[in-house]
């Protein structure tokens, strides 16, 4: 399917497909005129990339976790590297939203004043 019919069918956008495709989250074959083909599954991974974004992943991350997803929830199927690297983004969105908790507990100071 063309990049068009696979942005309708998931709700991405164009630009976040070609991006995901960069970065090597989707594959797509090339047609003799260049545009991309991507296959049927395209769509499930799309959902899957989608989920997994939602979850504060990064891409880099997600190539990581991608194929051990058993579907967009998103369930993995659990190994020791795939948890040390999940643990290791459950500590940076901790670390991340303890500095928005002091950020909060600063502008809550000053509008107090």
């Amino acid at each position: 399917m063309r990049i068009g019919e696979l942005s309708a069918r998931t709700g991405a956008s164009v630009r976040s497909l070609r991006h995901y495709e960069a970065h090597g989250l989707l594959v797509a074959d090339r047609l003799e005129n260049d545009y991309r083909d991507f296959p049927e599954s395209a769509v499930e991974a799309v959902t899957k990339v989608q989920a997994l974004l939602r979850a504060g992943l990064s891409v880099a991350t997600i190539r990581q976790v991608l194929p051990c997803t058993l579907d967009a929830t998103p369930r993995v199927v659990p190994c020791d590297e795939l948890a040390a690297t999940l643990r290791g983004e459950l500590a940076r969105l901790e670390e991340q939203s303890e500095r928005l908790d002091r950020a909060r507990s600063l502008i809550l100071a000053m509008l107090a004043d």
